[in-house]
């Protein structure tokens, strides 16, 4: 019999943690097969570093308490492993780890990055002659994972940013005729506009204006677009993605320094925008940077996000335990209207590093806005409430215990 080990990988979302509890509850229903579900402290780093913590010392109330608990419950990292040429050492350590406490699955949640860890953890082991089930579970509020007709974690930031975008907007037309016009809204995604797009489910009478990753920034498009919103409305709501770029290819928000991972460090498109709108057309107004607020709101979490984030952790202990390797448990789309899905998979080698944009047809002909398309994918991501237990006014939210497992290994720097 093998033991598990499971990680959080990047930026948290709303239900991670529900891949974790579906993970450990479904494992602990098979335990005439796995042994003990060791989870890494601080994601990946926890495995090279040997920091396991002995999930089986939790009790079954807290496991099922992590499913409306937000954020990562183990603690998560944003640590991208080298290649295997470039550091072929962090992969050996991650075998001897395994090796030693006698992991056979590897469960690894998270993005494209922990996909392409995944992917080469189980090539090299079957080398090293400590073969080892690696299976990848989806989660990324981005919802740029391809194969998968949606990442967990999304939908709860679209219903998250739609609802905003709506009070917001409420808020500012109430204030508009002796105050306040323009309310700009930045919310996450470099790459890929998924969430920008939620803020066009909201009502058609709400003008909001929306700017993508995908589209070219147009400031005099752009700029006559908010004037005409104000002009028939009394004033204008924006929402605007951290990674929409001008024409050259440069960020509106970019700092001219750049993270870890070698990214641009952006510092903010929001007050670009609304200055960018001061300037030209005098509007007074206000912004708000969504950041961590979006992504950590479990209170407004969608039911089907949550229900989607259980079943895929539950997917991938299953599947584990049929022979699978390499793989990435997915949901597949069955109907829109009653919204029908299933659990399916990809094969890693199709989705490591592979990034899923907007579809050109999810935008509007103006690049302001979504299509019916766009709008009939992203509603059901957003539909059902499944509010947390309250205590004292506040959300009743789990902390795990976090018991260590004894190290056998040297010390190893990351």
């Amino acid at each position: 019999m093998k033991n598990a080990f499971y990680a959080q990988s990047g930026g948290v979302t709303a239900v991670i943690n529900a891949s974790a509890s579906g993970v450990i509850e479904t494992a602990r229903k098979h335990s005439d097969k796995i042994g003990t579900v060791y989870a890494g402290e601080n994601g990946i780093i926890g495995a090279l570093t040997e920091n396991l913590i002995d999930t089986s010392a939790e009790s079954d109330a807290d496991i099922a308490a992590l499913n409306h608990t937000p954020s990562g419950g183990f603690g998560s990292c944003r640590y991208k492993m080298k290649s295997l040429e470039a550091n072929r050492a962090e992969y050996e350590r991650l075998i001897e780890v395994f090796k030693a406490h006698n992991i056979g699955y590897f469960f690894y949640n998270g993005g494209g990055d922990s996909a392409d860890t995944c992917l080469k953890v189980s090539q090299l082991s079957e080398s090293m002659g400590f073969p080892i089930q690696a299976i990848h579970i989806p989660k990324t509020v981005d919802n740029d994972l391809p194969v998968t007709d949606n990442c967990p974690g999304f939908g709860s930031v679209a219903k998250y940013i739609a609802v905003s975008t709506m009070e917001a907007s409420f808020d500012v037309a109430s204030m508009a005729a002796t105050s306040t016009k323009i309310f700009v809204l930045e919310v996450m995604g470099r790459h890929a506009g998924w969430i920008a797009a939620a803020g066009g489910l909201v009502d058609s009478s709400i003008p909001v204006v929306i700017l993508f990753p995908e589209v070219d920034f147009n400031e005099e498009k752009f700029l006559a677009k908010v004037d005409q919103n104000v002009k028939e409305y009394g004033y204008c709501t924006i929402v605007v993605s951290e990674g929409t770029k001008w024409p050259d290819g440069t960020f509106l928000a970019e700092q001219g320094t750049r993270d870890d991972f070698g990214h641009a460090q952006l510092g903010g498109a929001a007050p670009v925008v609304a200055n960018i709108i001061k300037k030209a057309l005098g509007y007074k107004f206000h912004w708000a940077v969504a950041d961590y607020l979006q992504r950590a709101a479990r209170h407004l979490a969608s039911n089907s996000d949550v229900e989607q984030a259980y079943a895929l952790g539950k997917a991938a202990v299953e599947m584990a335990l049929d022979g699978k390797n390499s793989i990435m448990p997915s949901i597949v789309r069955k109907s829109n209207n009653p919204y029908q899905w299933e659990i399916g998979y990809g094969e890693l080698k199709d989705i490591a590093n592979v990034e899923k944009m907007m579809p050109e047809s999810y935008i509007s002909e103006d690049g302001f806005s979504i299509t019916n398309a766009c709008r009939e994918y992203l509603l059901p991501l957003i539909e059902g409430e499944n509010y947390p237990p309250y205590n004292n006014g506040l959300p009743d939210y789990v902390v795990m215990k976090k018991i260590k497992v004894g190290k056998k290994l040297p010390p190893f720097e990351v």
